[in-house]
């Protein structure tokens, strides 16, 4: 059986609070470094733009609430009420994984792909765990080891 090997991540409500308060989710980096260590491909895939990503990506990265590469993670344009995973270059939909917490971005035909997390919203728990929980399900559904060929950025 093939098991998913692209990791498409949702912004708000599951990394961060949202792009106006932009508070991180507890473990963020942690989860992002662990993330890194088990996919070979990891995409932003969010309904918040490009030009809006960018500056968060950065401040996250220069507070070392995330690791280096993520400043310059892929991201995925699209259109449409979906995150249709077909929208990911070079991709099949059954090689990628969405993480999200809003159910009605999930494509339809496409929830068997989908990685359901708690929606991170005020009041905002520091002892949340809902990256965690997110992780340990990213782990059971791929089929290497979590060991990665590339080599860890600083």
């Amino acid at each position: 059986m093939f098991r998913p090997n692209i990791l498409a991540l949702d912004l708000e409500g599951t990394l961060i609070s949202n792009a106006a308060s932009q508070i991180p989710r507890p473990g963020l980096n942690e989860f992002l470094i662990q993330c890194y260590e088990i996919f070979p491909r990891i995409v932003m895939y969010t309904t918040v733009s490009e030009s809006r990503f960018r500056p968060i990506a950065e401040l996250l990265v220069d507070e070392g609430l995330a690791p280096d590469w993520f400043a310059q993670i892929e991201y995925v344009r699209w259109k449409g009420t979906t995150k249709d995973l077909a929208w990911i270059p070079g991709s099949t939909v059954q090689q990628c994984l969405l993480v999200d917490d809003f159910e009605g971005y999930v494509h339809p035909g496409q929830h068997s792909q989908w990685v359901r997390i708690g929606c991170f919203e005020h009041p905002y728990e520091p002892a949340d765990q809902g990256l965690a929980r997110a992780l340990l399900e990213l782990r059971q559904r791929r089929v290497e080891p979590p060991v990665n060929s590339r080599p860890i950025p600083s």
